[in-house]
């Protein structure tokens, strides 16, 4: 693995085409019938779905050095959000697809905003045990609220999430995540987290900082649950639970903390072997969270943490190595 992602560093491909041939295979995917199959496929969105969480929860979580635990709760924010908009408020079409999925988004950097208000007045371990109870009270809100069907859920989604639109809302996390994190901004929360006194004393907004990258990071969990209710067609409070959040927090740190490259490689590793280990049922939910204590205990930082795939530094990164 070291010699495979050492072979990978000194490459530096054009990023462009790499998207523009996935987005083509994409396509290829969705309108040629028989070139991969129905599983495969829904594999494939999966681990779409997987990057995006994996990438916006390592904006707080990695870049900026807190802990977070209840991504889960952003998820499921967006993906209500948006299943009531393409089942209960407009007509379920691509276009309105794009339209709920950005609403989902809306509605999760939303409530991060007013959870970010109250969770950075705080330091330390607190941020934690605030999104821990906040996912908490997001759960019991969906099992007492009749308009959403309660614990039942929502049935009768439509399945608008394609390959195509999954890949569309990679691209866009990636970019906007790896402009943000190399910008001014950027190297704002790379101060606090690596010393929170020592960057407020050199003139950074500690707690602007934290909100924003807090913010973003809700966005784009909101916007993969809309994604996966509309994969599922079918969702309840019990998807978005503790095990969910941990599933998240495994990929993060799997892949590695701040490195986009290391949460697309964690989302993929993650997601193949969650599919792998299917056939033992309730015994993959002890070996998943095991994963992640081993994670801690021995390589804490994730297979490429700290560190970076060239196709995702700017130039001037590039030229300082």
């Amino acid at each position: 693995m070291s010699a495979l992602l050492a072979t990978l560093a000194r490459q530096r491909w054009p990023l462009p085409a790499l998207v523009a041939a996935g987005f083509a295979f994409c396509l290829a995917a969705q309108f040629v019938p028989g070139l991969i199959n129905g599983y495969t496929q829904f594999v494939l969105i999966t681990v779409g779905i997987n990057i995006i969480l994996c990438a916006s929860l390592n904006l707080v979580n990695g870049y900026m050095g807190e802990f977070s635990v209840g991504h889960a709760g952003f998820m499921s924010l967006g993906a209500y959000a948006a299943a009531i908009c393409t089942t209960k408020w407009l007509p379920a079409t691509p276009a309105t697809f794009f339209l709920a999925v950005l609403f989902g988004g809306a509605i999760a950097a939303a409530i991060g905003f007013l959870l970010a208000l109250l969770s950075f007045k705080t330091r330390g371990d607190y941020l934690a045990i605030i999104t821990l109870a906040f996912l908490m009270i997001v759960k019991s809100a969906w099992e007492n609220i009749p308009y959403v069907g309660g614990p039942r859920g929502v049935l009768g989604i439509d399945p608008l999430t394609t390959l195509p639109w999954t890949f569309f809302w990679v691209v866009v996390t990636i970019w906007v995540l790896r402009n943000l994190v190399y910008s001014k901004f950027g190297r704002a929360i790379f101060a606090i987290r690596e010393d929170e006194i020592a960057a407020h004393a050199m003139g950074v907004r500690v707690r602007e900082a934290k909100i924003l990258a807090f913010v973003v990071s809700s966005f784009f969990g909101g916007v993969a649950g809309a994604l996966f209710a509309h994969q599922l067609q079918f969702i309840n409070p019990a998807s978005f639970d503790i095990v969910k959040s941990t599933e998240i927090l495994v990929m993060v740190y799997l892949g590695g903390i701040a490195s986009l490259g290391g949460s697309i490689l964690g989302a993929v590793i993650f997601t193949l072997l969650s599919q792998a280990l299917q056939p033992l049922g309730t015994w993959r939910m002890v070996i998943l969270p095991l994963i992640l204590v081993l994670l801690m205990l021995f390589r804490p930082r994730g297979i490429m943490g700290l560190r970076e795939l060239p196709w995702f530094l700017p130039r001037r990164e590039l030229k300082k190595k």
